[in-house]
């Protein structure tokens, strides 16, 4: 399962990457929001980020204007690690070395096509494990 979430800034790149994903066959949740009507990311990132903590398998894609926002609330639920990324190789490496959990895209700073290119690479790239184990298990509360 791919669940999706984002603001208002990111609802048009969240439709995008939604619409790419179903002709993908891929089973995704949209958790809103639903227009460009102005809203907070926080409420949407917490949806998404207690799916995550409930779902420790399944994937997320989260959207606001800058990718910062959400990922901080995000972040704050435990077993998310969500990571703003700016390109395809942010992607694939915060997929290898951080094990995330949560792709987050920035609605006004990442064009169609790129974020695209972005959520196949973070989908489709493992967790490398080995060094990178120990400090992902160090980035949990205790």
């Amino acid at each position: 399962m791919i669940y999706l979430a984002s603001d208002h800034a990111g609802f048009a790149l969240k439709e995008v990457v939604k619409k790419y994903l179903v002709e993908k066959g891929e089973a995704i949740e949209d958790l809103g929001t639903h227009s460009e009507e102005s809203t907070d990311y926080a409420i949407y990132a917490h949806k998404l980020g207690k799916k995550i903590s409930e779902n420790p398998h399944a994937k997320g894609v989260a959207v606001c204007g800058t990718g910062i926002g959400i990922s901080m609330a995000l972040n704050r639920h435990s077993g998310v690690r969500a990571a703003r990324s700016m390109s395809v190789e942010d992607a694939e490496l915060t997929r290898r070395h951080n094990d995330a959990n949560v792709l987050v895209l920035s609605g006004r700073q990442t064009d169609s096509e790129t974020a695209k290119q972005m959520v196949d690479k973070f989908l489709t790239t493992e967790f490398e494990g080995g060094r990178h184990e120990a400090r992902v298990k160090n980035m949990e509360l205790k």
